[in-house]
């Protein structure tokens, strides 16, 4: 990767196949990938943090829209507002539960707003163009490619050694307020990025014990959601799906 002065990497890639290497390194990333809650206390380089917000822009979007904004929260009063919102809407939530469900759920470590180096908030802007290309159909594909904006920062933070947790217990009409967004922008995604104590083998949820990953194989459809049951050409695919999960 060519990195010039100011750290942002140029866009001069190449087009063609990866090599075993960046295979290797993209597949790793992806794997490895957790939601971070614990954090050092070290900053995230200005270079390091451009790289990855350039990386979370360059995330497909249908028809080109590229509905996102990125806002980055320092403000040591914001973040606590924005605590104090996660702490009233984390009770509320744990009224869901019964126990010793709850109790569980109150034990768990769901964020570090205060603790990460920066909270980014990406949000969805609808009204960035009138007509969208592919859009007519399904509306909400605003809303999806701004998750794939997403997903690009968690995959380019860590390879980056960063880590990212992703805040969802907020309520979207107070967080607005908190941060000023305006009425007609969405609120998708509160993150914590910062340097993690580890990256956890396992997803922080498996490991406690709420919630074991699904199987792969009890999620795939064959020519229609009950139509085949992936015989023929299907079978080298199912096997070696079985093989890997």
């Amino acid at each position: 990767m060519t990195v010039p002065a100011d750290g942002l990497p140029t866009s001069n890639f190449p087009t063609g196949s990866f090599t075993e290497e960046e295979q290797r390194g993209l597949y790793r990333a992806i794997y490895t990938r957790r939601d971070i809650r614990t954090f050092k206390n070290d900053p995230i380089p200005a270079d390091v943090l451009a790289r990855i917000i350039r990386a979370a822009h360059h995330g497909p979007s249908v028809g080109f829209m590229q509905p996102w904004d990125f806002i980055m929260v320092q403000n040591t009063d914001i973040r606590q507002k924005i605590k104090e919102l996660f702490d009233r809407e984390r009770q509320a939530a744990s009224s869901f539960f019964d126990e010793p469900r709850r109790s569980h759920y109150l034990s768990l470590k769901l964020e570090g707003i205060l603790e990460s180096a920066v909270n980014v908030c990406v949000t969805c802007d609808p009204t960035r163009a009138e007509v969208v290309l592919g859009r007519n159909s399904i509306q909400e594909t605003d809303l999806y490619s701004t998750c794939c904006a997403v997903q690009n920062l968690w995959l380019a933070a860590r390879a980056e050694g960063v880590g990212v947790g992703w805040v969802s217990i907020l309520k979207q009409p107070q967080l607005r307020q908190i941060l000023g967004i305006p009425h007609h922008v969405i609120p998708v995604a509160y993150l914590c990025l910062g340097y993690p104590i580890e990256f956890p083998p396992e997803p922080v949820l498996k490991t406690a014990g709420w919630r074991d990953r699904l199987g792969l194989e009890n999620l795939m459809h064959f020519d229609g959601w009950e139509e085949g049951s992936g015989d023929g050409m299907w079978e080298e695919f199912r096997s070696v799906l079985a093989e890997t999960d």
